[in-house]
């Protein structure tokens, strides 16, 4: 028999990448190895983003300086639907092919999710005030993403309500799913229904913002994102060691852990 016919196909590096997820140790040292160059580009970006869209970007002709709300407005509210998807499509995963990982991913999203939504929703009121001359109008964009906030904290609810892990992660990541309808409705709101709300000014087609506004707001919204990863894996790992703390693996982790803390406090 020729040996090249005997030989199994190799699998591709994203097939033994999610092969590995499966695997909560390598998932946890993984993890690990990722966080701190996360909260190093988020810091670096973060500062570089804020220095750029708070004192070298002109202040609006319109607005004036109350445009600089959008350097933490639009990048939260970017964000805030970017995560539930993340969430939606981790719990379809994790429903179809039974990925623990994927259902603790999908949980962990849920507060940092509710966070950003949070805050899109504050910096827009106080954003509103000076243009609208309101905190608050029941605009079509602003009531779907208080409901995305809603969905968030149901999700978190969901999870909370049911004693077995795994059970509540199968019913949040179920919820989640049924919750994606609101995301078109919260990008094609200012299309479908007349609002105060202004339209995107940016698209595939190009921007309408002027390159010293345009390129703090990118910035900004990639140094969410790395905020994002930074704190999805850290509350994944943190997760992921409470379901699994009897197990052997878990108990050297926390031990080595404690070592490097205790060394560190030394040293």
């Amino acid at each position: 028999m020729n040996s090249n016919q005997s030989r199994k196909p190799r699998k591709s590096p994203l097939v033994l990448f999610f092969h590995k997820l499966g695997s909560p140790p390598w998932f946890f040292n993984f993890a690990g190895i990722l966080i701190p160059w996360l909260w190093v580009l988020f810091g670096v970006l973060a500062a570089w983003g804020l220095y750029l869209g708070l004192f070298r970007a002109p202040p609006d002709y319109q607005q004036g300086e109350s445009i600089r709300i959008m350097y933490i407005h639009v990048p939260a509210a970017w964000l805030s639907m970017m995560i539930y998807a993340n969430m939606a499509v981790m719990g379809f995963i994790a429903l179809v092919w039974r990925v623990r990982i994927m259902e603790i991913l999908a949980i962990s999203s849920a507060p940092v999710g509710a966070a950003f939504t949070l805050a899109a929703l504050i910096s827009g009121s106080l954003w509103g005030r000076p243009t609208w001359g309101t905190y608050w109008v029941w605009d079509a964009r602003l009531t779907s993403e208080l409901v995305l906030l809603f969905l968030y904290l149901g999700v978190m609810g969901l999870y909370s309500s049911i004693d077995e892990p795994r059970k509540a992660a199968r019913a949040a990541c179920l919820l989640a799913l049924v919750g994606l309808v609101n995301l078109p409705i919260i990008h094609f709101s200012v299309k479908w229904w007349n609002t105060l709300h202004q339209g995107s000014s940016i698209g595939v087609t190009g921007s309408s913002i002027h390159p010293s506004m345009l390129w703090p707001l990118l910035i900004m919204a990639f140094a969410t994102k790395f905020f994002y990863a930074a704190n999805l894996l850290t509350r994944a790992r943190v997760m992921l060691l409470e379901q699994d703390l009897r197990k052997s693996w878990a108990q050297n982790a926390v031990g080595n852990l404690s070592k490097n803390t205790t060394n560190k406090a030394e040293s």
